[in-house]
C-alpha cells in the first residue's frame, strides 16, 4: 500500500513539473497584429469575422444531434430483446419511441422543420 502510494506520488509530482516547464516555456513574449487578426489570404479583412449566422441552421444541427443520438441509443433496444422479458423490453420500447414521436411533432408544430420561411 505505501509502494503504490509513494510511486503516484511521484507520477503527481513529475506530472505537476512538466506542465510547469510546458507553462513557462509556451509563454509568447510579444503580441503579433496580424497573428491576432482574423486570416483572410494574407489581406486585412473587409468586414467583422464575427458575422452572425441564421439560426435554422442551428437549430436543424441540434435537431439532428438529438436524432442521432437517439438512434444510437434504439439500437441496443434490439441487441437485448433475447435477454429480457419481452413484455418489459416491448414496454420500454414503445415508451421511448412515443418520446421521439411527441418530440418531433412539438418540433413540427413549433414550425422548426419549415425552410420555407
Amino acid at each position: 500500500m505505501l509502494s503504490i502510494l509513494f510511486i503516484s506520488m511521484i507520477i503527481l509530482l513529475i506530472s505537476m513539473m512538466v506542465m510547469l516547464l510546458a507553462s513557462i516555456l509556451s509563454k509568447k513574449t510579444f503580441i503579433d497584429r496580424e497573428k491576432a487578426s482574423p486570416f483572410e489570404c494574407g489581406f486585412d479583412p473587409k468586414s467583422s469575422s464575427r458575422m452572425p449566422f441564421s439560426l435554422k441552421f442551428f437549430l436543424i444541427t441540434i435537431i439532428f444531434l438529438i436524432f442521432d443520438v437517439e438512434i444510437a441509443l434504439i439500437l441496443p433496444i434490439i441487441m437485448i430483446i433475447k435477454f429480457s422479458n419481452l413484455l418489459m423490453w416491448s414496454f420500454t420500447s414503445i415508451i421511448f419511441i412515443l418520446i421521439l414521436l411527441i418530440g418531433l411533432y412539438h418540433e413540427w408544430n413549433q414550425g422548426m422543420l419549415n425552410w420555407s420561411t
